[in-house]
């Protein structure tokens, strides 16, 4: 049997997700500082958020980007909040020029590994990047909300602007997922 079309493509979304509810697993996060710890960057070097200058970034977290020929983990769609990494990346790189533009640093997080984001990266045509917390440092060190399929413990999808390394505002739960860059515009617009 032939699968649909939005099985197939990661960057389109399939209809009748599951909406994600508010576990209240985030409400610790605003108001705390970054700490100082080293991400692999699809840059090429290690990024600590802790000490990027300027004023105003934005971490978009998710669980993991699909990636052609590596079927998703059994059930994907079903897990609400899952499904959607990719059309978020791709909504934050149409984005991009406006955010910049409101002085906006933008990083996407998963614990998928460095090769994983640096595939996604260059597949996606991403002008921001893309950081690895494989080794759970940040996850743990903030206590980010995570779910674990098929062996492996992923973030949960959320949004967190900050300020002069801390964190002011967080979107949790994040959905639709597409719609993620336009919720963090208005936002920022509004400020």
């Amino acid at each position: 049997m032939e699968q649909p079309s939005h099985a197939k493509d990661y960057t389109r979304l399939p209809p009748n997700l599951p909406v994600p509810q508010d576990d209240g697993a985030a409400d610790h996060l605003t108001g705390r500082e970054l700490p100082g710890i080293e991400l692999p960057s699809t840059s090429g070097r290690s990024i600590r958020l802790d000490q990027l200058p300027g004023r105003l970034t934005v971490i978009y977290c998710y669980p993991m980007t699909g990636r052609p020929g590596v079927p998703l983990p059994a059930g994907w769609d079903l897990i609400p909040g899952a499904r959607g990494c990719t059309p978020q990346s791709c909504v934050f790189r149409d984005r991009y020029a406006e955010l910049k533009q409101l002085g906006a640093e933008i990083f996407g997080l998963s614990t998928q590994s460095h090769e994983e984001q640096c595939e996604a990266g260059e597949r996606l045509h991403l002008p921001f990047q893309l950081l690895s917390d494989e080794r759970m440092g940040l996850t743990n060190a903030l206590d980010l909300p995570t779910f674990d399929v098929e062996g492996r413990r992923l973030l949960k999808r959320l949004t967190m602007i900050v300020r002069d390394q801390r964190i002011a505002k967080v979107f949790y739960p994040v959905f639709p997922p597409d719609r993620s860059a336009e919720q963090v515009l208005s936002y920022l617009s509004a400020e």
